[in-house]
């Protein structure tokens, strides 16, 4: 009889076989055997959806990379300094709000300068209207005006006639007349000629005011007074 113990035995129960794969599916373990078509179509089953993520990004980032950018804002264009546009032989007729016409203009040659807004007439012929209805009249060889015509620069055998207020009229003549139409003034610093009625005078430069009836000369003045004219002005204090 054997005295030494018979050691314990441990009895497991039977487990089912678990088969572990990487980086295979199943299904194309499985196809090992089968046709390539079978195999091939398995595999483009499994991976189909990777690939269509793929295409997808690539196809973002060609758009994204291709696509036009907006234009940058353009820099403000600087107004042209030579005219946009011109009109030989015209007539113009401006009117007010209230529909009364305040300014007749005639000439050879029209030009607009945008970068200062002006009007520049060769051989020009202006008549300016105020509300109580006299009438100033102007011609010169070349004028240059302002956008709404309320001032002109006439030059070059520049001539003005205007309606006094207080009735009769009033002519200048000089190579530089420069007119205020809604304050109704006159200036030059150039020798000018000044003959209202039988009245002349002459002066090295002037500016008349119509509104106040203000005749102020510069000299050198040289003036020649009908009798009427004469009597009244010496017998002024």
């Amino acid at each position: 009889m054997n005295s030494a113990a018979a050691p314990p035995e441990l009895h497991l129960p039977d487990l089912p076989e678990v088969e572990v794969s990487l980086g295979v599916p199943a299904a194309v373990r499985g196809s090992r055997g089968a046709p390539w078509r079978l195999r091939w179509r398995e595999l483009l089953g499994a991976y189909l959806p990777l690939l269509l993520m793929v295409l997808l990004a690539l196809g973002t980032w060609w758009l994204v990379k291709h696509t036009p950018r907006p234009p940058a804002p353009e820099d403000a264009v600087a107004p042209r300094s030579d005219p946009d546009y011109e009109m030989r032989n015209f007539a113009i007729t401006r009117f007010a709000a209230d529909g009364r016409v305040t300014v007749h203009i005639k000439g050879a040659r029209l030009r607009h300068f945008p970068d200062t807004d002006r009007f520049e007439i060769d051989a020009a012929q202006i008549e300016a209207l105020v509300p109580d209805g006299r009438v100033t009249r102007a011609r010169a060889a070349r004028a240059l005006g302002n956008g709404d015509a309320s001032e002109w620069q006439l030059s070059g055998g520049a001539h003005v006639r205007a309606q006094l207020r207080g009735g009769g009229t009033i002519e200048l003549d000089s190579e530089f007349l420069q007119v205020f139409v809604p304050s109704e003034r006159i200036r030059t610093h150039l020798p000018v000629r000044v003959r209202s009625g039988d009245d002349d005078l002459h002066a090295g430069g002037l500016e008349a005011d119509n509104l106040t009836q203000q005749l102020r000369l510069e000299p050198p003045v040289r003036a020649s007074f009908s009798p009427r004219s004469a009597a009244r002005v010496g017998s002024k204090p």
